[in-house]
């Protein structure tokens, strides 16, 4: 007889337990004060969405990587595959005043799954900075990431910082088309230095573009890789990008967070989706990113309204995982420190009891008399509570 498995979970899904729960409840009252802080306002948006808000888009998201399924009509909804992407829908079809701080804690899907822990439901937290531009407004964004990852104990990380118009600004010379400007990026994002520049060699790019994308994977470590890169911006565009990163730099010495970030030129992320400085928070406690974030400055207008603006999310679950390598975790705390055991009769006593107690913010278990558990909890050091008919009193 084949054994039924109703119990287990669709892979890439997973229950969280009591001690995790707790800890992942303390990363997010540490994370809620601190957007609060800096004066964002929280958002949550719907979990479903229509198919095309994100397949039509320019900006559009792989059918492969959305869950799907049919409303009552017959229209085709998605779970939510991306909540910058929704951040930015309802910054450009609400009334939102800018400019704006928004924060939120939500769940995407991705139905695909990505990275090596194949996680198909992400928890995320995440700042979006809306209607600014400017290098201050990036260093805010990038320090602010590096608080964050502070505030919730982390320890170990650094940000790589890149830009995506040096990529784009390499390329403005070789003349290629979409598909193939994909493929290079991807080779590229792979350190496969060799590849792309025989891809580049099959397309007829220039010697001297050819050159500076089979560079790319060797441009990260410090501030020095920007002074290196320097002989490869040919164009205009590559050239700014530069002047942006050096200024986003020069703000974030001046804040002090110097030795938190580095530079990664070679780290290429989805050019219709980011128009500026990216960024990827990374630590040694995990083999996979942990933030991601960067400029997006032309994301909103898929909705119609142009919004300039710059945020990152955290996945929650992988910083759970990278602070349990660390140990940094708490255990959860016990369910309550005091337990009012009541007699037969006395139970109504007892729970007035409980009611004084958990509004002077204690926390309070109540419980059917029993003399060895009572002892038991006793030993302990909890504080334990007998309810009677004639009273409640201290065991």
């Amino acid at each position: 007889m084949k054994r039924r498995s109703y119990y287990r979970l669709p892979a890439g899904v997973q229950d969280l337990l009591p001690d995790e729960c707790y800890n992942l409840n303390l990363i997010e009252k540490k994370l809620e004060e601190k957007f609060m802080l800096a004066g964002c306002s929280r958002v949550q948006s719907a979990a479903l969405e229509y198919y095309d808000t994100y397949a039509e888009i320019k900006n559009k998201i792989p059918q492969k990587k959305m869950f799907k399924l049919t409303d009552g009509d017959g229209s085709l909804l998605v779970l939510r595959p991306d909540m910058t992407l929704a951040v930015a829908r309802m910054a450009a079809t609400s009334p939102l005043a800018l400019p704006a701080k928004l924060c939120y804690f939500s769940n995407v899907w991705d139905y695909a799954g990505a990275g090596s822990y194949t996680i198909r439901e992400i928890y995320q937290a995440g700042v979006e900075f809306l209607g600014r531009s400017g290098a201050f407004s990036d260093a805010q964004a990038i320090a602010f990431a590096i608080e964050c990852l502070q505030a919730i104990g982390l320890k170990d990380f650094i940000v790589d910082v890149g830009h995506a118009g040096f990529f784009k600004g390499i390329l403005q010379e070789c003349d290629l088309d979409g598909d193939a400007v994909e493929e290079v990026r991807l080779l590229v994002n792979a350190k496969d230095a060799p590849g792309a520049q025989a891809l580049l060699e099959k397309y007829g790019a220039p010697r001297r573009a050819a050159d500076a994308l089979a560079a790319l994977p060797t441009l990260f470590g410090g501030e020095e890789v920007l002074s290196r890169a320097e002989k490869y911006a040919g164009s205009p565009a590559a050239r700014e990008a530069l002047d942006r990163l050096k200024r986003v730099y020069a703000l974030l010495k001046d804040f002090g967070l110097e030795k938190y970030v580095s530079f990664d030129l070679g780290t290429v992320k989805d050019l219709s989706y980011y128009s500026g400085v990216v960024f990827t928070g990374l630590t040694r406690s995990i083999g996979s990113p942990i933030l991601s974030g960067g400029r997006y400055d032309n994301l909103a207008d898929d909705f119609g309204r142009h919004v300039p603006a710059v945020g990152f999310a955290m996945g929650l679950k992988r910083i759970l995982i990278a602070l349990e390598r660390q140990g940094a975790l708490r255990p959860a705390a016990p369910r309550a420190d005091v337990v009012i055991f009541s007699e037969e009769g006395a139970e109504t006593k007892a729970y007035q009891a409980y009611l004084e107690l958990t509004a002077a913010g204690r926390r309070v278990d109540l419980a059917a008399g029993d003399a060895k558990e009572a002892e038991t909890l006793k030993n302990a050091g909890m504080v334990v509570l007998k309810a009677t008919k004639k009273g409640v009193e201290k065991i």
